[in-house]
């Protein structure tokens, strides 16, 4: 198996972050720095390898089962894991599982994110070339004009190269429903910008066919297993 989907198979990083730490230097295979061209011997019937890793000097344990939840993330969560930062996701997770966040949602918006151990999995959802939908209900500062929405449908460049929603559905007459399947950084904040407007609440709330469903906001809840299959069918896992 290669080393980056071991790295993420043992929920230390996504495939794409352990792409950037055999880069950076910062994993070790059997005693010596790994390269991304190295792969990994499985031991028999198992998941973990035979060989020794090691990321910045502590050994990396072996894959745990999978787990996957959604959480309804309130405004003012930071989904980077980041210890020294009390504001991070990091501190509402459990510490006997290493999940992290399927896609990230920004400090300042709220609502469906995915977490789990599942590097594959996560990798897939993430990666724009596969083109997985994500719906969000947004709120501007203002009321908007037909020619508003228009341009949100259209192939839009802000600057950081082309974006285009896949549909947008007026709600009120400032707030409307986006879908996407880019998820580029602050994408929508950012469109909304460019068209003269300003986002006062960003809520996601659906992820390809997983939803909020009446889910409390800062409460978690594990997928069922019906879920999970139709989530890895979607993905083609």
């Amino acid at each position: 198996m290669r080393l980056a989907h071991y790295l993420a198979q043992s929920g230390l990083c996504s495939r794409r972050e352990a792409a950037r730490r055999i880069e950076a230097g910062e994993i070790f295979l059997g005693g010596k720095l790994a390269k991304h061209t190295d792969r990994v011997t499985l031991a028999a019937g198992q998941r973990h390898c035979l060989e020794k890793l090691f990321y910045q000097g502590e050994p990396i344990s072996p894959p745990e089962p999978h787990s996957y939840l959604l959480f309804n993330k309130p405004v003012g969560i930071d989904c980077r894991l980041l210890k020294d930062d009390p504001s991070s996701l990091l501190h509402l997770l459990s510490q006997d599982k290493r999940l992290y966040p399927a896609g990230r949602l920004d400090k300042d918006s709220r609502g469906l994110l995915l977490l789990s151990n599942d590097g594959e999995l996560t990798h897939k959802l993430m990666h724009p070339d596969f083109c997985h939908s994500k719906c969000y209900r947004v709120t501007v500062e203002r009321a908007f004009t037909d020619e508003f929405i228009h341009a949100l449908r259209a192939p839009m460049d802000y600057g950081h190269g082309q974006v285009r929603a896949s549909q947008v559905t007026p709600v009120s007459a400032n707030s409307f429903e986006i879908i996407l399947t880019q998820g580029k950084k602050r994408q929508i904040r950012r469109m909304c910008r460019h068209l003269g407007y300003k986002v006062t609440d960003l809520c996601r709330t659906r992820i390809m066919e997983l939803t909020l469903d009446r889910l409390a906001e800062g409460e978690f809840r594990e997928l069922s297993r019906a879920q999970i299959a139709a989530l890895k069918d979607a993905v083609q896992l």
